[in-house]
């Protein structure tokens, strides 16, 4: 059964760095990446890592300030947050898909920042 868990979520204040997880259990998948969503908006790309961590994307949004690693031996991503800004807050997923399958999702965890 495949199991996306994230974990890292807290609140900070603003400039501060957060660094969430998201372990994968069941299989390894093509694609991992993190989305969020703020209090009434939609779901939104954050960033996304091939299998292989050799490719990367980043919503202009936080680029420069998000970094998405990947470590293959532990099949868990991370998502390193520096310089966050009170527009960050949000819920943040994890999401993990395969070449010919549907994104399969986290239960998300919770990053907040205040000004």
């Amino acid at each position: 059964q495949v199991q996306l868990v994230e974990s890292g979520g807290g609140l900070v204040q603003a400039g501060d760095s957060l660094r969430v997880s998201c372990s994968a259990s069941g299989r390894t998948f093509r694609t991992y990446a993190w989305f969020r969503q703020a209090p009434g908006k939609e779901r939104e790309f954050v960033a996304a890592i091939s299998w292989t961590g050799s490719i990367t994307y980043y919503a202009d949004s936080v680029k420069g300030r998000f970094t998405i690693s990947r470590d293959g031996a532990k099949n868990t991503v991370y998502l390193q947050m520096n310089s966050l800004k009170p527009e960050d807050t949000a819920i943040y997923y994890c999401a993990a898909k395969g070449s010919t399958t549907g994104w399969n999702w986290g239960q998300g965890t919770q990053v907040t920042v205040s000004s």
